[in-house]
């Protein structure tokens, strides 16, 4: 069975979610194995923080998720656009062509 108290200390970097039925009792942010934010309002108040811990703390996106940040910075949020590697640069054609 799933445990939030088992993941999170081999969570490197992640938005969690806690459901007690169809309450939401806690979202937070995890970096490092370490609860860095909770009783957050929503995921996308999660997400916008993380990527601020990100960036003010100068941390590196994780490996297996390191396109899937690079795509929302450079295409979503516009950060860097200018500066793609290539399979950013084919999606971004993809889908605004």
């Amino acid at each position: 069975m799933f445990s939030l108290k088992n993941e999170i200390p081999n969570t490197v970097m992640g938005i969690y979610k806690i459901r007690r039925g169809d309450c939401t009792e806690d979202i937070g942010v995890v970096i490092e194995g370490v609860k860095v934010l909770s009783n957050l309002d929503c995921v996308i108040l999660a997400f916008i923080m993380l990527f601020g811990l990100i960036y003010a703390l100068d941390l590196s996106f994780p490996d297996n998720l390191k396109y899937t940040f690079e795509f929302i910075q450079k295409i979503l949020m516009n950060l860097e656009g200018h500066r793609l590697n290539a399979k950013i640069q084919q999606l971004k054609i993809k889908l605004f062509a």
